[in-house]
């Protein structure tokens, strides 16, 4: 390595005692003594930059994450004596009493340690170095023709992680080195200087520009896909935006991490050249990805769902779920945002599983978001116990009424789910520390329990703590009219759970007064609907790079089971993303397409489109497989000429893939015989896609019938038919229908919406406390819970704002369960 200028002393020591604490990853680090809080002087004016004070004056301090320690680093191996290849000085040999943290002098500007330890970070290419790896000339051209020629999604890619650090010095200049790795060893690296003099007038993010662009270009001339990014929580700290620009523009999951675990004494961050840091971060990013290449979920201790790898993917920022709403809704949130804050109110959700489903759809993003604007909020799960999940999802489908006439649950099987509550309550939630102890000793100040798995908690937690609130939220189509029967199968259940639930303050209900049983007094009810989150990967706009590799992940998965392949963009295609459930209207979907293709083939119709059938599992649906084979066995017997083009594929969990085929599709479909809200159609109208939808459960609040999409009747397979032949031969109406679709959806169907809703119920609850002999409470009275927190905050829905339709909820009469067609 050449010999080059060091900086000045007082930027070297400065440099070397804060580039590892310099930006704690929370402010509980700068409170708890864990890591100094001051940065650099030029990181210091960084962050004063017009970019990050426009994100400081929006966010509030975020709350600290989870305890959680980083590997050690390994000790990183000589290089070859190429002078421009990632190089390594082994660090000098130290002990517990020599290394120099622990030295009199580490924090003494005179000793010339940190000098040369900055030196080494900052100053190890004087000119930098450029990526060196390319594709030969023959790959390029055939996969540049891949898929012009042959009507694949896009060509193969291949996977690679990314690592990302950066030193700066006191003349407004930054070193960035770019490492990149493939799971198994370093492929390239470059380190770029930057002189960032103008970034502090204009408020730009030079750093995030630069990383951005250089690494969009690698991907695109070495046929790549980064799949995540490792940085050091100071990078995070300097380049406010690059984070959320990685994951939003570039689709690539940003890991931040702080450079040494707990036991600092054991790393060698302070001798690592820049290079040597951006490499040792993709090395630490690839261990939080698992074999289907998403972040792997996190469970903790008593069972709190750490989401976002740990706290650790750092996706989006404030002012990013600011502009997915509007003022009114997003100064309405904050209003209460503020007081759970100031209050220190602490809230806790109970559901039944971390993964699989719409409730831990919404779960994961609400405590994203949450964190995100320093609110109490967390989420557990059970352990799970395998055998109980068949019980609740036949207690799933008894109350639906797709279940057999004749299926009961027993004594002995609603006793195993008690027993599966209470111990996991007992050992986990309720002991010392737990989030069901009282308040005053560190518990939740609310509670809310999700859906039928776990009412059996109310009584638990009443019995314990009678004074605090605790909320029910039923998220699934209850036939009312069948529990309303004496001695029907749904009256026994309902009577089982309501013995539980009856116990809470309040009950939640999707904005259909049917699915709220009889015995359900109205003063308890409130109305909230499914919501979805705009920036995560479901919903996220994919650029056509990135849609191609999922396309083609598609693909390869099908061709492995032997299963039809999408010719997107040669052919069009239709789609249903939902989970294999005897509610949705799986065999409805296979009969409209055989009708459709049926007039098109009357009509002569050459170019005809495919249809796909697909969706994710979930570990407490056991009846995928069974639903998945009836689908295959209904093709094979009715419509065999029909197999070669329809994809019917159970998903691995991957919510850009899901992304990729809905909005690619030509026309979404969601046919359910029995719904309770399924925000599927959202994400469908929001990614300007026309749909053809049943008129059951919530689905007729979210569709504009002929506007946007189309509503039927559930099993009508004739009028799917006939309106799938007008959106496929009228390219007019198809466009005008799709401008609608991707124009009309509501702020309360967003992640701020959603959170508005329940950081009213949260704060609402906490000031007036529960109902004592007539006084307290929170009365429902059938009102939306959105209505109720905008009008308290001063800011109602003004005539003509965008809003799911109330009539529902104010006509009785309006939803009705519809006859299935013939």
């Amino acid at each position: 390595m050449d010999q080059h200028p060091s900086p000045s002393p007082t930027l070297a020591s400065r440099h070397h005692n804060d580039l590892e604490s310099a930006v704690p990853s929370s402010p509980s680090q700068a409170q708890d003594g864990s890591g100094s809080s001051k940065p650099p002087r030029f990181a210091r004016q960084l962050a004063s930059s017009p970019a990050a004070i426009q994100e400081q004056e929006t966010a509030i301090t975020p709350l600290s994450p989870a305890s959680t320690s980083e590997p050690t680093p390994a000790q990183p191996q000589p290089s070859s004596s190429d002078r421009d290849s990632l190089s390594v000085d082994p660090p000098e040999p130290t002990s517990d009493h020599t290394h120099p943290r622990s030295h009199p002098d580490h924090y003494n500007h005179k000793s010339l340690r940190p000098v040369l330890h900055a030196l080494n970070a900052a100053m190890a290419f004087e000119k930098g170095r450029k990526f060196s790896t390319g594709t030969s000339v023959h790959r390029k051209r055939q996969m540049s023709t891949l898929v012009e020629k042959e009507g694949h999604f896009g060509p193969a890619l291949t996977t690679l992680y990314l690592g990302v650090s950066a030193v700066f010095a006191d003349d407004h200049t930054a070193v960035v080195a770019l490492a990149i790795h493939d799971t198994v060893y370093l492929v390239d690296f470059s380190v770029k200087h930057i002189v960032l003099d103008d970034a502090l007038k204009m408020g730009a993010d030079l750093i995030a520009d630069y990383v951005i662009s250089e690494v969009e270009k690698y991907e695109h001339e070495n046929f790549a896909k980064f799949i995540g990014a490792g940085l050091p929580t100071t990078l995070k700290y300097m380049s406010p935006s690059l984070c959320s620009r990685l994951w939003l523009e570039l689709d690539i999951v940003p890991i931040v991490m702080r450079p040494d675990d707990e036991h600092k004494e054991k790393s060698f961050w302070d001798v690592k050249r820049v290079d040597e840091q951006a490499d040792s971060m993709a090395r630490k990013c690839i261990m939080n990805f698992g074999p289907s290449l998403v972040p792997l979920l996190h469970v903790g201790w008593r069972g709190i769902v750490q989401t976002d790898a740990g706290f650790r993917a750092h996706l989006t920022t404030v002012q990013n779920h600011k502009d997915t709403c509007s003022h009114a809704t997003w100064e309405s949130m904050l209003t209460y945002a503020k007081k759970l804050r100031g209050n220190k109110t602490k809230i806790a959700f109970f559901s039944s599983t971390p993964q699989g489903g719409g409730v831990a759809l919404m779960r994961h993003a609400l405590v994203r978001f949450a964190r995100m604007l320093g609110v109490d909020l967390t989420w557990y799960v059970p352990k799970p116990r395998p055998g109980v999940f068949r019980i609740t999802k036949n207690i799933h489908n008894i109350l639906q009424g797709v279940s057999h006439p004749d299926q009961r649950i027993s004594a002995e099987e609603k006793q195993s789910i008690l027993d599966w509550i209470t111990e996991n309550a007992n050992r986990y939630w309720f002991s010392e520390g737990g989030p069901l102890c009282s308040p005053a000793d560190g518990g939740a100040d609310i509670v809310i329990i999700d859906d039928p798995q776990m009412p059996g908690l109310i009584p638990l937690i009443k019995k314990a703590t009678p004074d605090r609130p605790v909320l029910y939220r039923s998220h699934i189509q209850i036939r009312s009219d069948l529990v309303a029967k004496a001695g029907s199968p749904q009256a026994d259940i309902w009577d089982f759970l309501w013995s539980n639930i009856q116990g809470a303050d309040m009950f939640i209900s999707h904005p259909i007064p049917i699915f709220v049983p009889h015995t359900v007094p109205r003063e308890k009810v409130v109305y909230l609907p499914a919501t979805t989150d705009w920036l995560d990967g479901l919903n996220k706009h994919l650029n056509k790079w990135d849609s191609g590799y999922y396309g083609h992940i598609y693909n390869v998965a099908c061709h492995s089971q032997r299963m039809t392949e999408l010719n997107w963009p040669a052919r069009k295609y239709i789609i249903q993303v939902a989970r294999f459930d005897p509610a949705k209207g799986i065999p409805t979907v296979i009969d409209s397409y055989a009708e459709f293709r049926r007039r098109c083939d009357k009509q002569g119709l050459t170019d005809v489109p495919q249809l796909v059938v697909c969706g994710n599992g979930s570990v407490d649906d056991p009846d995928a497989s069974m639903i998945y084979d009836q689908t295959m066995s209904q093709l094979e017997t009715y419509y065999p000429d029909l197999i070669r083009d329809v994809s019917v594929m159970r998903l691995d969990p991957n919510d850009q893939l899901i992304n990729t085929l809905l909005a690619n599709a030509h026309v979404v479909l969601q046919l359910s015989t029995r719904e309770g809200f399924e925000v599927k159609v959202s994400e469908a109208l929001h990614a300007g896609r026309p749909v053809i939808v049943t008129a059951t459960g919530g689905i007729p609040l979210q569709v504009k019938d002929k506007v946007n999409g189309y509503l039927v009747t559930p099993g009508d397979w004739k009028a799917v038919a006939g309106h799938l032949m007008e959106l496929f031969t009228d390219e007019e109406l198809w466009k005008k229908m799709s401008h609608a679709a991707a124009t009309g959806v509501s702020d309360e169907i967003g992640t701020v919406g959603n959170a508005l809703g329940w950081f009213y119920l949260a704060a609402k609850w906490n000031e007036v406390g529960v109902e004592k002999h007539g006084k307290g409470g929170l009365k429902g009275n059938e009102k939306w819970v959105n209505d109720m927190a905008r009008e308290e905050a001063g800011f109602p829905y003004a005539e003509g704002e965008n809003r799911l339709p109330r009539h529902f909820t104010q006509n009785k009469d309006v939803a009705v369960y519809p006859k299935p067609a013939a």
